[in-house]
């Protein structure tokens, strides 16, 4: 019972990832540069016990704030990140990291006197041998603080939640703290903090407090070993802050929500391997804030972070999570009964390539397939007739509502991608958002189009694109009688 409601929430969830390119995201914050150095250790060093370490490579990615604006961006919201950098290197290195990441709008105040946050980690393999740390953590200087209220200021008309990522690198000082606070509620934002203080009074009007199991027994005196633990350590942070909601992160015991006059919400960890921690919290946070964003419950924006940080955590160094990966982790489930035929329009793009490389012919056909008839089996049996390999892009819930009514589709597009992959005609099936897949064959680039013989050459989308690149298009002759909006009033027909 408690898999199958696991399963329906992973299909409900699904439905608002699909959302999140809505999400307006202001990130407020220490921005942090994270240097990985790479290399090989075969011995100790003459001089001391140590290792000598040659590297090999070296790599950079954005930390602290930054990492949380890069998760919001490849997660598919719009970011815009306010911080402090210095007018040095690793400022200029973060800017041009800035640059190339997407829908990641950099709103950065430069600091000549203040040295930009770097993290230099260097590695053997998978393992930390030494973190070199390169900060001045004292609070911003009147002057700067008054020039990222401003970006802050600017920034607030065109987001709808604030992230205030505090690393306690001194950004988020009382006074830029304290204001942005007052903005925020002004402006009637929803506000989550990721807190570093251990006086959570200090974020006082933040709609959300994210604190992990360290930080949250550090300022109540609390432990959240357990659940009855964590529900008071989260109660004592949320009466502290005067919040609406206390996130505790708690590692591999997973989540646990406190809410005002609610029962505390437990969610065990979704990380199916842990390789690195860095930045997971980030991730998180990230994931929170762009599913609130896209209109989801704080609930189900809680269980989306708590699926986003199991992904983050199986990968090396400070990470991201994409949508696509989101997607497919929350219908892992149900792809692993269908020996991985659903497939992500990336993975059906790669599918595809490497069937033409094989030199086979592959067919496209589309729609919503809501109840499987006799009809669909013999379109579905003519068209992988007329190829090698037949890929079914199917309506997602929401596309099929906008084009059959808001009583369909009968069955939620997991279910009926699990039905779709279930035939022996289909080789690969992927969902579109869309009210057409013209997209989706632009994209995949198929040798065949099929489509019902109820449609002309000329009516069928798409039809121009596979025939201009040397396609062509298998008009199926459909059995009378069957179709799903037939059955579905048949089943409204009252019993004689």
């Amino acid at each position: 019972m408690t898999e199958n409601l696991q399963q329906h929430g992973d299909t409900e969830l699904a439905g608002i990832v699909r959302h999140f390119p809505r999400a307006r995201v202001l990130v407020v914050g220490d921005v942090i540069l994270d240097r990985y150095v790479t290399g090989a250790v075969s011995r100790l060093s003459p001089e001391a016990p140590i290792p000598v370490l040659r590297p090999a490579d070296r790599r950079a990615t954005l930390g602290g704030s930054a990492n949380v604006a890069l998760n919001v961006a490849t997660l598919g919201g719009h970011a815009i990140l306010v911080g402090v950098v210095g007018a040095d290197d690793a400022g200029a290195e973060i800017a041009r990291l800035l640059s190339v990441s997407p829908d990641t709008e950099s709103a950065l105040v430069i600091a000549p006197g203040r040295p930009t946050t770097a993290k230099t980690r260097f590695m053997a393999g998978s393992h930390q041998l030494l973190r070199l740390d390169e900060e001045v953590a004292t609070p911003l200087d009147d002057a700067t603080a008054a020039a990222v209220l401003a970006k802050i200021e600017a920034a607030l008309p065109r987001t709808d939640i604030v992230v205030l990522s505090d690393y306690a690198k001194g950004v988020l000082c009382d006074a830029v703290l304290e204001a942005v606070l007052a903005m925020a509620a002004r402006a009637g934002r929803t506000v989550i903090a990721d807190p570093k203080r251990l006086d959570f009074r200090a974020y006082r009007g933040a709609t959300i407090l994210t604190p992990n199991e360290h930080e949250v027994r550090a300022a109540t005196r609390i432990a959240a070993d357990h659940d009855s633990d964590a529900d008071e350590a989260g109660r004592a942070a949320l009466a502290a802050t005067e919040g609406e909601a206390v996130l505790v992160t708690r590692s591999a015991k997973g989540l646990t929500l406190v809410r005002r006059d609610q029962d505390a919400l437990h969610l065990p960890t979704r990380a199916r391997e842990v390789a690195d921690v860095s930045g997971a919290g980030d991730t998180l946070v990230a994931a929170l804030a762009v599913a609130l964003g896209a209109g989801a419950s704080l609930p189900d924006a809680a269980r989306l972070a708590n699926v986003t940080a199991g992904i983050s955590v199986g990968k090396q160094g400070t990470a991201t999570v994409t949508r696509q990966e989101l997607l497919g982790a929350l219908h892992r489930r149900d792809l692993a009964v269908t020996d991985r035929k659903v497939a992500s329009l990336e993975e059906a793009m790669l599918q595809v390539a490497a069937w033409h490389d094989m030199g086979l012919r592959v067919g496209f056909a589309n729609g919503c397939f809501d109840l499987i008839h006799p009809g669909h089996v013999r379109l579905l049996s003519e068209a992988r007739a007329a190829c090698d390999r037949l890929i079914v892009a199917l309506n997602t819930d929401a596309s099929v509502k906008r084009l059959k009514g808001p009583n369909r589709p009968l069955q939620a597009e997991t279910a009926r991608a699990i039905v779709m992959a279930s035939m022996a005609p289909v080789d690969l099936v992927t969902l579109f958002d869309e009210d057409t897949p013209l997209e989706m064959i632009q994209a995949l680039k198929p040798d065949v189009l099929v489509k019902g013989s109820d449609y002309t050459v000329d009516q069928v989308v798409g039809a121009e694109q596979v025939m201009g690149w040397g396609g062509r298009v298998v008009l199926v002759t459909l059995e009378d009688g069957h179709s799903t909006t037939g059955t579905i009033r048949r089943m409204a027909l009252p019993e004689t």
